[in-house]
């Protein structure tokens, strides 16, 4: 019988599939190694668009938030604006009301027997001081006063007798009015004392 040697060529199929798995293997690594690079590649593209976005974004933020400070300003400046108007106009409907009465205690005084030492108003009362010669006197003020489309009520605080000058007698006295109810009134009205 003849004998052949197997060994050697196990051997070298052996050592040859050794190769072969050490260089898959290799080829295996180097292609994990491309692999990972390509991906670190893209994702540092990505990282960078995103933060390239995110500064035209933070970019735009402070513009518009510039734009919405200034905005805010405005309106807070408008806002006091309107207060001051709101503040004028009650003035001026206030001066206007203070000078219809002041306008109509004109017509209302009794000339050459009285006059008015003190004028005090509030929202809903006006305090009269004056001087008169005689209590009729004062009773027909206060009668034109109540008839007068300005108060809805006149009493009389106090009434005394007062020295003056060269020893002159003369009544001083005090009225508490209560304001009408406001309505447009004409100034002929007033003057009159109509209702």
């Amino acid at each position: 019988m003849i004998r052949i040697n197997l060994l050697p060529f196990r051997v070298a199929r052996k050592k040859e599939n050794i190769r072969r798995q050490i260089s898959i293997f290799l080829l295996l690594i180097l292609l994990t190694v491309v692999a990972l690079f390509w991906y670190s590649q893209v994702m540092n593209k990505q990282i960078l668009a995103v933060k390239e976005k995110t500064a035209q974004v933070d970019h735009q933020i402070s513009k518009y938030k510039e734009k919405a400070d200034r905005v805010a300003k405005i309106k807070k400046d408008l806002k006091v604006l309107e207060e001051k108007l709101e503040i004028v106009s009650s003035l001026k409907k206030q001066r206007e009301k203070q000078y219809i009465l002041f306008d109509s205690m004109t017509g209302l005084v009794i000339p050459d027997r009285m006059w008015l030492e003190s004028f005090k108003t509030d929202d809903n009362t006006v305090t009269i001081k004056g001087i008169a010669f005689d209590n009729p006197t004062i009773a027909d003020f206060m009668e034109k006063l109540e008839k007068s489309v300005l108060f809805s009520k006149v009493d009389l605080k106090t009434a005394k007798m007062k020295k003056f000058k060269e020893d002159v007698m003369l009544k001083s006295f005090e009225l508490l009015c209560t304001k009408e109810k406001p309505v447009e009134v004409k100034k002929e009205d007033l003057k009159q004392g109509k209702k």
